[in-house]
């Protein structure tokens, strides 16, 4: 089984009112069961807005830290899903699941393991 990636995007600004977003929410709930039923979930989370990052950066004069997020944009990284799946096609069917729940574009991308041997 090869690990997947699926990076859930917002827009930035204030998050949906509460009487939108618990829907989504009882949604994504609902999927996250769907997928520990089928041994396709790994690890799931939230992330706090773009505001509250800080980058780390290795640069000239050694490591440096700045408030985030790294790049600014109009979305945002806003939480993630790794799961297991047989290939990408079945990896991209949950991506799609996870797409309708949210409403939110879904990155779908594999991950790369380095061997510690």
């Amino acid at each position: 089984m090869v690990q997947y990636l699926l990076s859930i995007y917002q827009p930035d600004g204030d998050p949906p009112p509460p009487e939108e977003l618990e829907p989504i929410m009882r949604r994504v709930r609902a999927l996250e069961g769907e997928l520990r039923e089928a041994g396709a979930w790994v690890f799931s989370g939230g992330l706090h807005a773009p505001s509250t990052s800080t980058v780390v950066r290795n640069g000239s004069r050694g490591v440096v830290t700045t408030d985030g997020p790294y790049i600014e944009g109009k979305e945002h990284l806003g939480g993630f899903n790794v799961i297991e799946a047989p290939d990408l096609d079945a990896a991209l069917v949950w991506g799609h699941k996870l797409a309708e729940a949210t409403t939110l574009p879904v990155e779908v991308r594999p991950l790369q393991w380095v061997s510690s041997g």
